[in-house]
């Protein structure tokens, strides 16, 4: 690999960033074209249904020839909205592709780097691969598992503790903390939450950003208690309901507000935790962040389905009378404690941001 490659791959990286909170359901991706040692055009994919990278960089040129692509995403060879990218590319006559990774779709992968080789196409893979892999972590997930990326993001005190005992949570984290996580709510498919912090809180859970497709939000309601008035109804985008009651008048009336409501399986009269993750994969959900409370967060470290938990530690004390992170009453020993992998330490404004990972 030369280091020129690398450059040029990096700068690749940097366009797909660019996508990161509108593509979805399809990956980000970057691609440059360069020259004699030179960019000579460039291009990312902006939204689903318009043009990919590699088709919006080609545009920029009346002759690609003898070109060289960086793509950080090995260029489709199928027919969706838009035609396959590997096509254009061998259309346009490049002499060479560099790409960061493969296809994950385990059914198509290599196929597009096999029809530009088989044009005599030099390729090259592999080209910080990495970096690549952690911008469409999501949709990588969804492709080679069928399962969305789930990410579950709390707040809490020195202590360990997200809200009083009254259940006053308002606010623990600095206005540094809570900016960054509507960073995290825009890059998501979707923001999840239970029943239970909706009639709480009555959150709005949308993005106060510019520029961005609206997350669905995703209540998990298994007996369908969900208000038929709420701060989120009057907002942007979806809003799903997800339940295991059958009662045909409730799901009616919720319907009529202006919830989507949805049946999935019962998991002893609760919700399917592992079901629901199968469910929004379906819908082609790649990042979910969850914004719950210790309940429900319990029940997910329980079910093993979450990918990544991010808690924002505010140098404050709340007393042990306080809420914690996660219910969880069936740990009684100390050998039934759940293990996590520390990631990541970030200082944000006054808090700590930690990262951690399922072992």
């Amino acid at each position: 690999m030369a280091s020129e490659d690398t450059v040029f791959m990096a700068q690749a990286i940097k366009l797909a960033e660019k996508g990161k909170y509108t593509t979805d359901p399809n990956p980000r991706v970057g691609c440059v074209l360069v020259k004699d040692n030179k960019v000579v055009a460039e291009g990312w994919h902006v939204k689903a249904g318009l043009g990919h990278a590699e088709v919006n960089a080609l545009k920029q040129l009346d002759n690609a020839k003898n070109t060289t692509a960086y793509v950080t995403l090995e260029p489709c060879s199928h027919t969706g909205k838009t035609g396959p990218c590997c096509d254009a590319l061998i259309a346009a006559r490049v002499a060479r592709v560099v790409v960061a990774m493969q296809d994950p779709n385990p059914l198509v992968a290599g196929q597009g780097i096999k029809k530009m080789q088989d044009a005599g196409i030099e390729v090259e893979c592999g080209v910080l691969q990495q970096e690549a892999e952690i911008l469409n972590k999501g949709f990588i997930k969804r492709m080679t598992t069928g399962l969305p990326f789930v990410r579950s993001k709390m707040a809490m005190s020195l202590d360990g503790r997200t809200a009083m005992a009254s259940g006053e949570s308002k606010w623990i984290t600095s206005p540094a903390s809570r900016a960054d996580v509507q960073l995290l709510r825009a890059e998501s498919s979707v923001v999840l939450t239970g029943i239970n912090t909706v009639l709480d809180d009555d959150p709005s859970l949308n993005v106060r950003l510019d520029g961005v497709v609206q997350p669905i939000r995703v209540i998990l309601d298994s007996e369908l208690k969900i208000p038929l008035e709420s701060k989120m109804l009057g907002l942007d985008g979806e809003i799903w309901v997800l339940t295991c009651n059958s009662d045909q008048q409730k799901i009616a009336n919720a319907e009529n507000s202006g919830y989507k409501v949805f049946q999935l399986k019962s998991d002893n009269a609760r919700l399917d935790l592992k079901a629901v993750m199968v469910f929004l994969g379906e819908k082609q959900v790649n990042n979910i962040l969850v914004e719950a409370g210790a309940i429900l967060n319990g029940a997910l470290l329980a079910a093993e389905v979450v990918d990544e938990w991010v808690v924002y530690m505010a140098p404050c004390v709340l007393g042990d009378q306080g809420r914690g992170l996660f219910h969880l009453p069936e740990l009684q020993k100390m050998a039934d404690k759940k293990q996590l992998n520390m990631k990541a330490v970030r200082q944000v404004g006054p808090d700590l941001k930690l990262t951690f990972s399922m072992k």
